[in-house]
């Protein structure tokens, strides 16, 4: 076909348009982007960050397709063509946003959870990405001109249905969520269930919640159940506990002479042992008089769970030392056994009384 004047201009003018698009993105991307990245740095709030990072990826995409849909209104295609082209540009326009913002909206939850000290899980954020998808999934339909009312409406019915056959996948998800709004397990507490499984949570997902224990194994545990079980949170109020050493002396031991030597190791030990809490002030509180000891329970502080076995290690190790170049008897059980010698009969009498 022969190429005239009027026919290389409406080509020109599309190639030129979706140049001047693809030229725009790459400025923005370039030149726009840093610039706004720069400015939000310094922002309290991290949601700015991620949107601006956000924009990088799609914005020359965007601009593309922009150019393309301005080159398709300005000429004159043939046929259909032109608003199949114009159509499709929108719908694929929708898409990319719709899957940008929702990529966007994820990140930006997931960012002020962490700021706001909330919980920061996959399970927030795919749910607000789900939000985002279906919303623009609805507004290509409606773009594309099918009525949703239909759609819903079918979908209404259909969930019944699904929500009948998956209920235990729900009562999982809808579990998570309470636990997630409840904020009484978030992800870094250190837990431990009524059923003896203790460790730190790890994530929350739609279906289960994740517990690695200390010595690095990892507890799966369903959201139902975990939502029913009695749950110790070792984090709540806050992450310090008292740490509790039992210990008994001798009946013959001064017992303020031991109650000065054994918080003077406490105070070492908080001031010197890593974990410990160095403003708090150890005592001790006498509690029983044993078999063969007076016992007693020293309260000392540490700064999270896990700082309790090294404290309670250190603390026995110097009060042994301490109570040995003291003097201090530390009484262990005894027993005394009465051996009878049999008669000549080989009988053994009994006891007297």
């Amino acid at each position: 076909m022969d190429l005239n004047f009027s026919t290389l201009v409406p080509i020109a003018v599309s190639v030129a348009l979706t140049l001047g698009g693809l030229a725009v993105g790459l400025i923005i991307r370039h030149f726009l982007i840093p610039r706004l990245s720069r400015a939000t740095k310094g922002t309290v709030s991290p949601v700015d960050n991620v949107l601006v990072a956000a924009l990088r990826g799609p914005v020359v995409l965007w601009t593309t397709m922009v150019g393309v849909y301005v080159a398709a209104e300005v000429t004159t295609l043939p046929g259909a063509t032109g608003p199949v082209v114009r159509k499709l540009l929108v719908v694929l326009l929708i898409l990319s946003v719709t899957w940008a913002l929702g990529r966007a909206v994820a990140a930006a939850v997931t960012a002020r959870a962490a700021v706001a000290m909330l919980p920061s899980v996959n399970l927030v954020s795919n749910l607000a990405r789900i939000v985002v998808l279906a919303l623009g999934g609805l507004v290509i339909l409606q773009t594309l001109g099918i009525s949703i009312t239909p759609l819903i409406t079918a979908l209404g019915i259909g969930g019944l249905a699904v929500g009948l056959a998956l209920q235990d996948t729900l009562a999982n998800l809808f579990a998570g969520i309470h636990i997630l709004v409840s904020r009484q397990v978030r992800p870094g507490d250190y837990v431990r269930l009524d059923s003896g499984e203790e460790g730190y949570v790890q994530d929350v997902t739609w279906r289960y919640t994740t517990i690695r224990q200390l010595p690095n194994n990892l507890t799966i545990v369903p959201n139902a159940k975990l939502a029913s079980a009695v749950v110790t949170n070792y984090y709540l109020p806050d992450t310090e506990l008292a740490v509790l050493v039992q210990v008994g002396v001798s009946y013959d031991s001064d017992l303020a002479r031991v109650e000065t030597a054994t918080v003077a190791v406490g105070k070492e030990v908080m001031a010197e042992v890593k974990g410990g809490v160095p403003g708090f002030e150890p005592f001790i509180r006498y509690n029983a008089f044993a078999d063969s000891s007076i016992n007693f329970t020293v309260i000392l502080r540490g700064r999270e769970v896990v700082d309790q076995h090294l404290i309670r290690h250190e603390f026995i190790k110097r009060l042994h030392d301490r109570y040995r170049a003291e003097g201090i008897e530390i009484p262990f059980p005894q027993r005394t056994v009465h051996l009878r010698t049999p008669d000549a009969r080989g009988l053994t009498p009994p006891p007297s009384c």
